[in-house]
């Protein structure tokens, strides 16, 4: 792709240099309950330090609107950041100015230093010339290890690229590597499975995927405006009865284009969306009574999607099949993950992202047996949907 890494970077040793890191976190009561981002640019952190760097941390907190937070300050990061790393790791009251400038100054050669929210500037979102080039003051070098805020164009994810010398951090890499293998430059055939609720805010997603992808599974909710668009009745399920004619948009570009769309055969319906309700099987083409609702596909289409899983050498994944959260509607995600999970072993490629999606795998066990499970959420889908990242495209020389 034509960016520079951490193998290209040369002697840091005693230079400044600006990491933009992900560090919003959920935090809870001053507590952190998840700490996969924190782990995720570790090895950058610790490479730049034992190289002798002056490793300056860049992140965001929060949506605190430009203006100081407390309660989205990244000062409680800085605890967990050190017991992560393995040594010190300093604050500063601001990213910017004074606060800054007198951190950084007095750091030794590979020491850390975390910098206060980014977002407490307004110039951080709008990408200000001013702010970017007051972040640039601290740095002489500039490595984004933050895929996941990629897809914005603020002033420490794209600006700072401009200033200084810039390189991709451990973890930007190896999500650019397996995001190019799944997509950019994939082993075929090629499958994509897609849910989630609404098809309103997957459009640019599928008609990308249906002309890079030799077969897409529409499931979740998204499935239901499918069934709908092609006059099958769905009972009270959710849908998007205005999204009718994009689906069959979609459906007639991947025809064109060679891409076999593959919706449920059939599906398990209740009256009521809660835990351990009465489930039953219908095939979809008899249609769901006026009061069900679909919860997950069925075992028919399970059996499907796992059949051409056995003949395709990719695998793209974001978002569940069905109401995963709620048992018995977990049936469907939980078995094709674990297929998908068997089939990695045997050599398929998976790479799944998204929110949904990597709690859909969590909840399936299968997390950590996957080629690649990205933490980014708006990053990945932009992605996915074929849009330049602004903080990749600024890395590309």
């Amino acid at each position: 792709m034509n960016i520079l890494g951490l193998d290209e970077i040369g002697d840091v040793a005693g230079k400044r240099v600006l990491v933009r890191v992900d560090l919003n976190v959920p935090m809870a009561d001053g507590k952190i309950g998840d700490r996969t981002r924190i782990h995720a640019v570790a090895p950058t952190i610790t490479e730049l330090s034992d190289a002798g760097a002056k490793v300056i941390l860049l992140a965001h907190f929060g949506r605190p609107k430009g203006e100081r937070n407390d309660t989205m300050s990244l000062r409680p990061i800085a605890e967990a950041m050190a017991e992560e790393i393995g040594r010190k790791v300093a604050f500063a009251e601001d990213c910017v100015g004074e606060a800054a400038a007198s951190a950084v100054a007095d750091m030794d050669n590979g020491a850390v230093l975390l910098l206060e929210n980014t977002r407490f500037h307004g110039g951080e979102e709008k990408n200000d010339a001013d702010f970017a080039d007051a972040l640039a003051k601290n740095g002489d070098l500039y490595v984004n290890d933050a895929f996941s805020a990629a897809h914005r164009a603020h002033g420490s994810t794209e600006g700072l690229a401009h200033r200084l010398p810039a390189f991709a951090g451990r973890s930007m890499e190896s999500e650019l590597a397996a995001l190019t293998k799944a997509l950019g430059e994939p082993k075929r055939p090629v499958m994509a499975v897609v849910g989630g609720a609404k098809v309103s805010t997957k459009i640019a997603l599928l008609e990308n995927l249906v002309t890079k992808v030799d077969a897409l599974v529409v499931g979740g909710g998204m499935a239901n405006t499918f069934l709908h668009a092609m006059g099958i009745d769905v009972g009270h399920s959710l849908k998007e009865a205005d999204q009718a004619e994009t689906a069959r948009r979609i459906m007639s570009a991947a025809e064109k284009s060679g891409c076999a769309i593959m919706l449920p055969h059939d599906a398990m319906v209740a009256e009521k969306f809660e835990a351990g309700a009465e489930a039953t099987h219908v095939g979809t083409d008899e249609g769901v009574d006026h009061d069900k609702m679909i919860l997950d596909v069925g075992p028919r289409t399970v059996e499907a999607i796992n059949n051409e899983m056995n003949h395709c050498a990719t695998l793209v994944w974001n978002g569940p099949l069905g109401a995963f959260e709620i048992p018995p509607f977990d049936k469907a995600t939980v078995a094709c993950a674990r297929h998908a999970a068997m089939r990695t072993k045997a050599g398929l490629l998976s790479v799944a992202g998204g929110g949904d999606t990597v709690a859909a795998l969590v909840h399936a066990g299968v997390a950590n047996e996957f080629s690649y499970l990205s933490t980014a959420g708006g990053a990945f889908l932009e992605w996915l949907e074929g849009k330049p990242l602004p903080g990749v495209e600024a890395l590309k020389r």
